[in-house]
Parts: C-alpha cells; structure tokens; sequence
C-alpha cells in the first residue's frame, strides 16, 4: 500500500491535531505544513524537523496527494477551492464554509473535478456515535420522538464566530445523520452577553416532517462543561455523554406503554422502567478514525462518509438558523424545494 503524502493548512489548536494525527499514521506522511503565523512554523519545524513549512500556500501543494484545510472558518470555501483547482482530495474541517453559496460552489467544483472532498463533522467518526446510529436503524429504540443536545462550558470565546457556527456543526451533523431526514423549520434564539454581536450563547430547535424535534443549547457561558446528546423513542432511550471517561453510551429500556385495548383510562398508559445498559464501543480517537477513512476515500477503497453534499446541508441549517437568530427566533421555513 502506498504512503499517501499530505499537507495540513492551518497549524492553529486544531491544525496541531491534525498534524499530530498525520504524523502517526502509518500509511500517510506529513510532507508540508502551512500557516501564515511564522512562529506557528517554527514550532511546527523544532518538532517534525524534516517536513517543509511555508506560509506560501502553492509551495505546501506541491508534490502532495491531498491536503487538510484547519484554518479559520472565514477561510475554508476559498482554501478549498484552491486545493480543488489543483486536482488534490482535501478534507476542510467544519464548518464547510460560512454561507451556502460557497458551500455549493465548492461542492460543485469538487464533482467537477471528480476527487474526494471529506468534510470535517468529527462526531459523525465517534464510535459511541456509530454505535448509536446502528441502535436507531436497527429499530431498537422504536419510533424516534425527539432528542436534544446540550454543548456548553466556560471560556472558549472567539472573536470571529459565535457559539451557533462554532458548536452548531457538531449537534446539527449529528441529529441530521441520525435521522436521514432534513429539518422543515428552524428557530434559533440567542445573546451577546460578552462580545457585541457575537452570540456566546444559543438555543436552537430544529422541526422534521416526520414530527421528530430536536434542541441544542450551546454556550461559552456555563458553570459545566457538557457535551451530553439524548434520544428518546418509543422502546427505549440513550444518552450519549462524550465527559465520560468510560460508558459514554448509556441504553435505557424506559419509556410509556400503551395497551392496545384497555377499561379505563389509568389502565392505558403505564410507566416501563427496566433496564439500563452500557454498550462497549471501541476506545479510539475520533480524528484518528476520521484520518483512515480519508485516506481510504483518496485511495478509492471507500466512498465518502461525509461529503461535500452533507457540508452544504449543515451550513443550509446554520445559515437558516442564522437567520431566525438576526429575527429574533423567528420561525425559518426550509420547503423541499430549498433543501
């Protein structure tokens, strides 16, 4: 099997990860790194001496085989496409870009071009999270009734996104994942409590045909640092806890039966308490999962897990959402001919 040779654009927190990831992969090698902060470089060059640091991007492109885009989110759609008119596969870490015009010019221009373009929905990777997706296809938690997420904790304030574009991927990737469905109503409602119009904190609530409704609440203003999704269905319920340590997914055999023929109204719903069970999902660093699929999506064993296409839907939401928070949490409509 060949070594892929890939370049990382951006050597920020998260770039730092993915050059990291990179590095330790056996069947990928670290070949260029790219940023426009010089002592970013430096750092990056006293720790992987023999790969090529550049703030130029056309030098970190040459003599690779794809890159990973882990810049800013301002810059994604025009780093993507930069990428892209050279033929490379990328991955572009989330959000895809910052409106769905650039999104579905990039997704465009990457069909054009015809090679892999993997977007960055993290979670999407997380074996708690896969291992969730076969529960709910398998019809072990019935029919679906809603579910909600909860992303919050103290001090991660950007200047250059809110709490909705910075979180929102996330839990918006998830739900839609889960469900194979897009919403059919947006509300979103927020506040600017530290930085004038940047919303550190946001509810958002999400409509499906189906009648499923989903709810996240993200916020850099929070005494507790959750990252705690819940679905509840029909047979049973699961709580997702990524804070964990260990049983970050929890089965609960919960819920209210309803007899089909009954004699009176106490006896048509009754409360099921049974039993609550910790599936084992493999202990693996969701990054590292994503790395192997990209690198199987640039060597043709695998189709994208996570395209171009689930990109513009996420950012579809978020700018839909965007919209109903500019408004006040005015209800947004997305009809199927918008989505």
């Amino acid at each position: 099997m060949s070594v892929l040779r890939l370049a990382v654009i951006g050597a920020g927190s998260w770039g730092r990860n993915h050059i990291r990831a990179v590095a330790a992969n056996p069947e990928a090698e670290l070949a260029a790194v790219c940023d426009l902060n010089p002592d970013r470089l430096t750092a990056v060059q006293q720790q992987y001496p023999s790969i090529l640091v550049t703030e130029d991007l056309d030098t970190a492109l040459q003599n690779v085989d794809a890159a990973v885009i882990a810049t800013s989110a301002a810059t994604h759609a025009e780093l993507a496409t930069s990428v892209l008119e050279r033929g490379l596969p990328v991955l572009v870490e989330k959000p895809f870009a910052l409106s769905v015009r650039d999104a579905e010019a990039v997704a465009k221009l990457a069909d054009d071009v015809g090679v892999p373009v993997l977007v960055g929905h993290l979670l999407l990777f997380h074996p708690a999270i896969q291992r969730l997706k076969s529960l709910l296809h398998a019809g072990d938690l019935g029919n679906i009734y809603y579910l909600y997420g909860q992303r919050v904790n103290l001090g991660q304030l950007r200047p250059d996104e809110n709490a909705l574009w910075s979180y929102g991927p996330h839990d918006v990737s998830i739900t839609l994942d889960l469900l194979n469905e897009l919403p059919t109503k947006i509300v979103a409602q927020g506040r600017s409590y530290i930085q004038h119009g940047i919303e550190d904190v946001v509810f958002l609530t999400m409509e499906f045909a189906s009648g499923i409704i989903a709810h996240v609440q993200m916020s850099w203003l929070d005494p507790h640092k959750e990252r705690r999704l819940t679905v509840v269905g029909s047979k049973k319920m699961v709580v997702f806890d990524d804070m964990q340590p260990r049983e970050k997914l929890k089965v609960y055999d919960r819920g209210v039966d309803r007899p089909p023929e009954y004699r009176s109204y106490g006896e048509s719903l009754s409360i099921r308490e049974g039993d609550m069970f910790s599936p084992r999902v493999p202990n693996l660093e969701p990054l590292t999962v994503e790395l192997a699929h990209f690198l199987a999506a640039v060597r043709g064993e695998e189709p994208v897990r996570v395209s171009a296409a689930d990109g513009v839907a996420v950012v579809r939401v978020l700018e839909s959402a965007t919209a109903s928070l500019r408004a006040g949490g005015t209800p947004i409509d997305l009809s199927p001919v918008n989505v």
